[in-house]
């Protein structure tokens, strides 16, 4: 993976809750971390809070991380389908400058009245706060499972 087009923008610091039996960083806390931040990418990209992940393809671990590291997790769109947003993501260790996991493809749903996919009508990155929602998003009532992404 080419890190050149990824811009870190969040930063965890990793405490004695996020380790595994080992003592290091537990993957699962990380995955945590990087669905959340896919989430908030989409809804920034998409300008709809109301977009899920569908697909995350081969994690691979390469690296980890110990108490008191500081890691950034970074993501770039790289596919506006018609009703969804694909990106990557890499997280790396700070201190080290390891990378630690990379994600090739993480894909988000843009999801419209009664939770069904919807086209967003986007297809170019944003860096600009203008598609955000304006308002806080109620829950969508009885949302339907995703079966196809466009």
């Amino acid at each position: 993976m080419v890190t050149g087009d990824i811009t870190f923008h969040t930063r965890k610091w990793v405490r004695p809750e996020d380790l595994n039996a080992n003592g290091t960083l537990f993957g699962g806390s990380l995955l945590r971390w990087i669905d959340e931040e896919a989430a908030i990418y989409a809804i920034v990209q998409l300008g709809n809070g109301n977009a899920v992940t569908k697909y995350m393809s081969e994690i691979n671990f390469v690296s980890s991380a110990q108490q008191g590291d500081l890691i950034e997790m970074g993501l770039t769109a790289t596919e506006f389908g018609r009703t969804s947003l694909t990106m990557r993501a890499e997280v790396r260790n700070m201190f080290t400058r390891q990378s630690i996991l990379t994600i090739e493809k993480i894909v988000f749903v843009n999801l419209g009245p009664g939770g069904l996919p919807a086209p967003h009508g986007y297809t170019e990155i944003t860096y600009d706060r203008d598609r955000v929602p304006h308002e806080h998003l109620r829950h969508v009532e009885e949302p339907s499972p995703v079966h196809e992404v466009s």
